[in-house]
């Protein structure tokens, strides 16, 4: 198995992956249809999105978790 201290990087790296291949099949489908090759523009999307997702969610998430724990305590 994995070590905790990787517990952060395993969350973005899978929060990443699945919201960047439901989000690219969602935009791919809106923009193209269902065309005959729609597959393979979203493989195509999906990798790219992924590229850009990974250290995105990588870097926000800690800001994300600051943000949300400032706003449960004023509530």
């Amino acid at each position: 198995m994995i070590s905790k201290k990787y517990q952060p990087l395993a969350y973005a790296f899978f929060m990443a992956l699945l919201m960047s291949c439901f989000m690219s099949l969602v935009i791919s489908v809106f923009n193209e249809g269902l065309a005959e090759n729609v597959l393979s523009i979203w493989m195509k999307a999906w990798g790219f999105a992924f590229l850009v997702a990974f250290p995105t969610v990588t870097l926000v998430s800690p800001l994300v978790s600051k943000f949300v724990a400032i706003l449960m305590t004023r509530g």
